[in-house]
């Protein structure tokens, strides 16, 4: 997926200079997988074995986790696709159909919970909550 979908459409776009952020999934930190994802962003690997170390259970400090997956998701499993091509295509068209402004509001509402986690001195907004209640 990343060598053949991601990284293509990150090079059509040309946008430079790109950290790539990621969960600690076993999927997501094997190897092979690790050693493409250093290759083609070097010292910008946000991850569980990255070059900056991703924050155990921190949905609040990612736009995908927080929103987009759950957004995303319900929208390609709502025809229930049974074959691999009629999932690729869901997800293809539930992507390219993000409205913009979407987008910009996930950004926005991104950046208040970076501000709120830095103002507790680096503590996520979960520990926050789960630890004062």
């Amino acid at each position: 997926m990343i060598q053949e979908f991601f990284l293509p459409a990150l090079n059509e776009m040309d946008v430079g200079n790109v950290w790539f952020q990621q969960d600690g999934a076993t999927a997501h930190t094997a190897q092979g997988s690790m050693a493409i994802l250093r290759q083609h962003f070097p010292t910008r690997l946000i991850s569980l074995r990255g070059d900056l170390q991703w924050p155990a259970r921190s949905p609040d400090l990612a736009p995908c986790d927080f929103f987009l997956w759950g957004y995303l998701k319900s929208l390609v499993y709502n025809d229930r696709p049974r074959t691999l091509p009629h999932l690729k295509n869901n997800i293809r068209q539930a992507i390219a159909n993000i409205p913009i402004d979407m987008l910009e509001r996930v950004e926005r509402n991104y950046r208040i919970r970076l501000t709120q986690c830095i103002e507790n001195n680096g503590r996520h907004l979960s520990d926050i909550i789960f630890k004062t209640t």
